[in-house]
């Protein structure tokens, strides 16, 4: 029989949910968001809008289709199946694990990938009564504690205190693909997936750090990716976006990227109750009947009641009506708060990288 550490997730009001440990045996805290995909745990997992938070997989089963191997896709230098370099969350949280793993692409286990990264992972846990409890009264912050680990041993850590962009973000400026146009990708903790969809259409995509002066560079587009926490702290991205409003130059942002483009027009983000985190999230383009299913990872949205009067909704969200992209009503600036790369994730909207390679 197979012999496991008990492990126990306790959250900020004091609830508690008793499970089993599997990966690393190191007691964490963070912020506990829940994420309601069947799969995608290995992009899930290195996805760096998670960073500083524990992730909740309300699908029942977790690990029965291994980890793929990390190795790059191409000459430049990015994972072929992972969304970052490293695991971003701080722990991630199932009903079940399967300890035995089948999958022609898998060259290791979850357990055995979150061991080597020293990310823990706690399953047997009630995670529909968990989620519930969360979509009820809110994210939280919460701590995984591993065996005889004491609660009080574990402070409570709270990402959204922290700037998450400036620890996620590229540090030096990085080249991928090859064109004749150039698209500067402003990095607030890119998803690998977004720099693969633009090489793939031609372009040559210079990434840069969240508060390089990218203005000073020739270009022919800018492209604000997504990123963790709270869009207040990254004033300096801001700032540099209004500066490439002046030039006039098409935009084009992502979950992040949105509240910073909207914010960069003068409207205000907001914290919502508990994110949209998820491969399934309806939004409708304004003015048209059409909706599509989105994949989706964010905490905080933009209200879209505080836009300037040049500006206007692209997208809104048909389960609680949040803003889901802006749009200029005259210049080539846009953007969508959902993952049009997916990865994983429903595909429906990678158009949108072709409407802004279009604006080029």
């Amino acid at each position: 029989m197979r012999q496991t550490l008990s492990a126990v997730l306790e959250l900020e009001d004091g609830t508690r949910f008793q499970g089993y440990s599997f990966g690393s045996r190191r007691s964490t805290s963070g912020e506990v968001v829940f994420n309601t995909a069947m799969t995608g745990y290995p992009e899930s997992l290195t996805d760096p809008s998670y960073e500083g938070q524990i992730l909740v997989t309300t699908f029942p089963l977790l690990g029965n289709y291994g980890v793929p191997p990390q190795q790059q896709s191409d000459s430049s230098n990015l994972s072929a199946y992972y969304e970052g370099d490293r695991i971003h969350c701080r722990a991630i949280v199932a009903q079940d694990y399967s300890w035995e793993h089948s999958h022609w692409l898998a060259d290791r286990s979850l357990a055995d990938w979150l061991e080597a990264q020293d990310v823990a992972g706690i399953y047997g846990i009630d995670t529909r009564a968990l989620a519930k409890h969360l979509r009820e009264k809110g994210s939280m912050l919460g701590r995984v504690i591993i065996g005889d680990d004491r609660a009080e041993d574990i402070p409570l850590y709270d990402p959204n205190r922290e700037n998450l962009v400036a620890k996620t973000s590229c540090t030096t400026v990085e080249e991928y693909g090859e064109g004749d146009k150039t698209v500067v990708l402003v990095d607030c903790g890119v998803k690998h997936n977004i720099v693969r969809c633009l090489t793939r259409r031609g372009v040559k995509v210079v990434r840069v750090p969240w508060d390089y002066d990218f203005t000073s560079i020739p270009y022919d587009g800018v492209f604000i990716s997504n990123g963790p926490g709270n869009p207040d702290f990254a004033d300096k991205t801001v700032e540099n976006i209004r500066k490439a409003m002046a030039i006039g130059k098409p935009i084009c942002g992502i979950c992040m990227g949105n509240q910073l483009l909207a914010k960069a027009a003068g409207a205000t983000t907001y914290k919502l109750k508990y994110g949209h985190r998820s491969h399934n999230q309806p939004v409708q383009r304004v003015g048209t009947n059409t909706c599509f299913i989105t994949s989706q990872n964010h905490g905080f949205a933009v209200d879209q009641a505080t836009l300037p009067a040049d500006w206007e909704p692209l997208f809104v969200n048909m389960n609680d009506g949040t803003n889901e992209g802006i749009r200029h009503k005259s210049k080539p600036f846009f953007s969508a708060q959902f993952h049009p790369e997916a990865s994983s994730g429903p595909k429906d909207t990678e158009f949108l990288f072709d409407e802004f390679i279009a604006l080029l």
